[in-house]
């Protein structure tokens, strides 16, 4: 397969960007380049998400876009990974007989053997017959299926997808190119919470959590490597708990195990220690023995359950970052329990006030920064019950929140059983309400630390700086030179030269040039570099004094 083009697009959230990380490792691995052109290639691979409609649509319209593409190129490969393909099944192929490959979330370790028969049968068709080869699909299929109702036994047994994880590619340089500065680490796959407008459980299954030892090491893996930022994804990331009594092996392997929450509340598990490893004990391991990573974060967390033992970590632990995004969804006990959230607006207040009081430092530059996302116009949603979501914005007082209408979502409890009762015009008018209150309450946030001294992770030129580089905003990801780079689709290795900060630099005019970071609490900073140092500055820590703020922005002076 060496020398054959893959396109690798991704929607969604971080999780399907790290899973088309590891994707894109293996196919590299094994000998296939990137392009950043889905005309140039030889594979169109979309990792798809099932969670907002918006992304869903890109996905039908990218895939009705290539039916030309293949009339011409009949040869070319198309896949569907992630939740979309895991939930529509085949059904997606007989809609868009396009597609020729469909992998689910819980199978990509099967990927490069589909792709690779998949290549070989297109070949096949095309020197049979030109002409119609285009309109046929291979057909070729790894879906999970039922997972969500495997046994613990069988969950241990089954997850190949550990592998994937293990064999992931560690490479100062990404298989598209990019220089890492930050990475994530899966610590948890799939949900146990059943929220009834989320597809989640079902596309990617039940709660599994990795084994401790497999994290450490690939953190320090990473680490050895050059990443200075680490990321723990999970869907409930402080639920993560691996009992080491109950580990299992396979070839001499520790595997993944099915979630066994603690269900003790916010006091610390008994059996933690020797027995047990917790989320605190896991974040504790990686500060202390991966010393050179700088910022370890972690998301998503989930508001009931959260545990002082993990405060304590976060606040004696000073690489920690003190960020925590914590979803509500919505202010109203009555809309929580339809949505099956599992908790009250009692118990997320308690929870945010019990991590500002641990956690909230201002006075020595680290102050507690929490992050949220908030549905609005669930099915029955009355004004009062939209009036406690406003209430509940504003006593929070979020860094940023995510905020979205809802949308019936193919697979849910809710599409099956709620009806959609409210009107759009209703959801539209309370989502712009609410982003208003929101844009008041960042804006206000970001104002509050002039002033205060913070130590920055250097991500890059800024957006403006590139935009003034004249540098394209399809290339602005590379040249800002961090983090996860599939999210607009691959990219060669001849492309690093043109994306380098360097080549910033070179077409910036000047003596110096705006670079951007982020606090530990994950805000957004601006300062100007002088231009002859600046090439060295991605992926430092430097002190910088805030001296204004709008928005989700922040703006300071370097000082060392």
């Amino acid at each position: 397969m060496s020398g054959r083009r893959v396109y690798l697009e991704t929607f969604g959230c971080q999780m399907n960007e790290l899973d088309s990380e590891l994707v894109a490792g293996q196919l590299a691995s094994l000998g296939y380049q990137f392009t950043s052109r889905s005309d140039e290639a030889d594979v169109v691979l979309y990792n798809t998400c099932s969670v907002r409609e918006q992304a869903e649509q890109k996905v039908w319209s990218r895939l009705g876009e290539l039916r030309a593409s293949k009339a011409d190129k009949p040869e070319m490969v198309v896949g569907v990974l992630g939740c979309m393909a895991e939930r529509d099944g085949t059904d997606l192929m007989n809609r868009m007989p396009v597609v020729d490959v469909m992998c689910g979330p819980a199978e990509l370790d099967k990927l490069p053997s589909l792709i690779d028969n998949a290549v070989r049968t297109r070949e096949s068709l095309v020197a049979g017959d030109p002409e119609s080869a285009s309109l046929k699909s291979v057909k070729a299929s790894a879906l999970q299926g039922s997972a969500s109702r495997r046994s613990g036994t069988l969950a241990a047994a089954e997850d190949s997808l550990e592998y994937l994880d293990l064999s992931r590619s560690v490479s100062p340089i990404d298989p598209v190119g990019s220089i890492r500065q930050s990475a994530y680490v899966r610590i948890t796959r799939g949900c146990n919470k059943f929220c009834t407008y989320c597809v989640v459980p079902f596309t990617r299954g039940a709660e599994i959590h990795r084994p401790p030892s497999h994290i450490i090491e690939e953190v320090q893996r990473l680490a050895d490597q050059g990443v200075t930022e680490i990321t723990l994804l999970g869907q409930t990331v402080n639920h993560y708990r691996f009992e080491h009594d109950s580990a299992t092996q396979v070839d001499g392997i520790i595997q993944s195990q099915k979630g066994r929450a603690f269900k003790g509340g916010h006091t610390r598990d008994p059996l933690a220690g020797e027995r047990v490893t917790t989320f605190a004990d896991l974040l504790y391991e990686l500060h202390e023995k991966a010393p050179s990573i700088q910022r370890l974060r972690f998301v998503t967390s989930y508001p009931r359950d959260f545990g002082d033992d993990v405060l304590e970590v976060i606040r004696d632990c000073p690489r920690i970052c003190r960020y925590l995004h914590v979803p509500a969804q919505t202010g109203s006990d009555r809309m929580l329990k339809m949505m099956n959230r599992g908790y009250t607006v009692s118990q997320y207040d308690e929870f945010v006030s019990r991590a500002r009081e641990h956690l909230h430092q201002p006075e020595i530059g680290r102050p507690l920064m929490i992050s949220g996302d908030i549905i609005v116009g669930f099915p029955t949603e009355t004004n009062k019950d939209f009036a406690q979501t406003v209430d509940l914005l504003e006593r929070t007082r979020y860094k940023s929140c995510f905020i979205f209408k809802y949308s019936p979502r193919p697979g849910t409890v809710a599409y099956d059983k709620i009806p959609d009762d409210i009107p759009d015009a209703v959801k539209r008018e309370r989502n712009n309400e609410l982003l208003a209150i929101q844009n008041k309450i960042s804006d206000e946030v970001s104002k509050e630390q002039i002033g205060a001294q913070y130590d920055i992770l250097v991500e890059g030129p800024s957006q403006r700086q590139i935009k003034a580089a004249g540098l394209s905003q399809r290339n602005a990801k590379k040249a800002a030179g961090g983090g996860v780079q599939l999210t607009i689709g691959g990219r060669s290795a001849d492309e690093t030269e043109e994306l380098s900060v360097t080549a910033v630099l070179e077409q910036s005019e000047g003596e110096t040039v705006q670079f951007s970071g982020r606090t530990d609490g994950d805000q957004i900073v601006m300062f100007d570099a002088p231009k002859e140092t600046a090439s060295a500055l991605p992926g430092q820590i430097r002190r910088v004094k805030i001296t204004d703020g709008s928005g989700l922005s922040l703006f300071g002076d370097l000082l060392d």
